[in-house]
């Protein structure tokens, strides 16, 4: 296996060169390397076209916010889109990372032209993380409904959200109403109460 990636490693540097990869790096029995924006579209294309890498299977993408992570200690970008590529004739998997240059408005070029099957996955991560996905033939909602507001895998959504969904028989259509959650207590019973279990 770790021969397996040393090749894989020598193949990258060799194929994208030193400009096009921002970092790499080979932990626990994969490889992941960092693209800038910039540079994804025509990276994406060599991933998957070039004879020493064909990676031609796209397995998953994800959008990630970094807002909070290690906890609040993190420095750089906010939101990233990380993609899982498989190559069948190689028989080894790559992650890739790519960071939007935009806080304020995550855009990151589309990738659906080199990989079909990532169509639903980048609604995915438009619909949650608010992730714009230029080029894409068909981004829109996926998961949550087209009035939704906001994105709620953000860091900064609220566990209780905006609003909460509800249909009116009266106006026989679903109606939106801002959100009305009454206070939960959740301290275990044993330590609520004293006399809990007889003692």
């Amino acid at each position: 296996m770790a021969n397996k990636l040393e090749t894989l490693i020598e193949s990258l540097r060799t194929v994208l060169g030193e400009a096009k990869i921002a970092s790499l790096k080979n932990a626990l029995g994969e490889v992941t390397i960092e693209v800038p924006a910039a540079v994804w579209s025509e990276v994406a294309l060599q991933l998957r076209d070039d004879a020493g890498l064909h990676f031609e299977q796209l397995v998953d993408a994800c959008g990630v916010d970094y807002s909070e992570y290690k906890d609040g200690a993190w420095e750089g970008p906010r939101f990233a889109v990380v993609y899982h590529l498989l190559s069948y004739k190689h028989n080894v998997r790559l992650r890739v990372r790519v960071f939007c240059a935009d806080d304020a408005f995550p855009v990151i070029n589309s990738v659906v032209d080199v990989w079909p099957a990532i169509n639903w996955f980048e609604r995915e991560a438009f619909d949650l993380f608010g992730i714009v996905f230029q080029g894409h033939p068909d981004l829109r909602r996926i998961l949550t409904d087209y009035g939704f507001v906001g994105h709620p895998f953000r860091k900064d959504f609220p566990l209780s959200g905006y609003v909460e969904m509800r249909y009116d028989a009266e106006q026989a259509r679903v109606v939106y109403q801002p959100v009305t959650i009454d206070p939960r207590e959740i301290t275990p019973r044993i330590i609520r109460e004293e006399n809990y279990g007889g003692c």
